[in-house]
């Protein structure tokens, strides 16, 4: 079931807590507050809250707990699990602040089993959960234009419609809970794979005398430039020159939580071994810098 922005009508009262000022969840937040959405932030380093607070008149919370209080959705944008359950356990955590007839949100990379598991912690409180990973970057979040994948109830998906409409441009509801997870690894399994291609076909052109450039136009006119090869162009033109949209630490996770569910389901991904493998040898000296950086380490060998 798809909905674009356009198409998605809704309540534009409901109150929202955002939980992850990093650089795609400062960019989501945003947009929704630009919705027209009432919104509380928090983030670990509350200078951070400050802002995009002052940029778009939202509200600014010193505790997780306290931002979910008065919300009716609370959506987390973090980098793993483990940042999204240290949101949401403990005397500050945003349990602290759910209840009754309140519908959490989970944009982050987490995998389905913990999914599952934050939503058996939520639904203690009487609350509920809807994943919904994103397809994009930090341009395509910015402009409004994520993919969200979205796993939940249909009535839970449907309550919190019209703040994913102001997420993104596409909503895909893929199934139950945890739903919205899996698929993101599918999809990222794909991106990974992607991107080692990109790379090593890179390399060898320049290898093989070709301008970087020149080369790099090619691959984006040719028929595998799907929307990554050209919003990754200047990543991979110029690397260690802009900021990095994915690092290659983040992707390792993503890679080791693909193959944990690879093995779960019994599904056979020897490309994505190949990535992991490439990306841990490339992580000593690029771990935080972009994905598009396995094409230095190849330089490098």
């Amino acid at each position: 079931m798809v909905r674009t922005r356009e198409g998605a009508a809704g309540d534009v009262t409901l109150r929202v807590a955002f939980l992850g000022m990093g650089r795609m969840g400062s960019r989501v937040a945003r947009n929704i507050a630009a919705g027209g959405f009432p919104v509380t932030l928090y983030n670990r380093t509350r200078a951070r809250s400050e802002e995009v607070a002052a940029a778009v008149g939202a509200a600014v919370a010193d505790t997780p707990a306290a931002a979910a209080r008065d919300a009716e959705v609370v959506i987390t944008m973090l980098a793993d699990a483990s940042a999204v359950e240290a949101v949401y356990v403990g005397s500050d955590g945003a349990l602290r602040g759910l209840g009754p007839g309140k519908v959490a949100v989970d944009l982050s990379t987490s995998g389905p089993e913990f999914v599952r598991r934050l939503a058996a912690m939520v639904a203690d409180t009487g609350a509920s959960l809807v994943d919904a990973p994103v397809s994009g970057s930090t341009a395509t979040a910015e402009s409004g234009e994520l993919m969200l994948m979205v796993g939940g109830s249909d009535a839970d998906v449907d309550r919190v419609r019209p703040v994913l409409a102001a997420a993104g441009s596409t909503i895909i509801r893929v199934g139950p809970s945890g739903a919205g997870a899996t698929m993101k690894l599918a999809v990222n399994a794909i991106v990974f794979g992607l991107t080692q291609s990109v790379a090593e076909a890179l390399v060898l052109a320049e290898r093989a005398g070709i301008d970087r450039p020149v080369a790099y136009e090619v691959i984006a006119s040719s028929a595998v430039a799907a929307p990554l090869v050209h919003y990754r162009r200047t990543t991979f033109e110029r690397p260690g020159e802009v900021p990095p949209m994915f690092s290659i630490d983040l992707a390792i996770k993503d890679l080791n939580l693909i193959l944990g569910l690879a093995a779960q389901v019994g599904a056979r991904m020897p490309q994505t071994q190949e990535n992991l493998e490439l990306m841990r040898q490339a992580a000593p000296a690029h771990g935080e810098d972009d994905i598009a950086a396995v094409a230095e380490h190849l330089r490098g060998r």
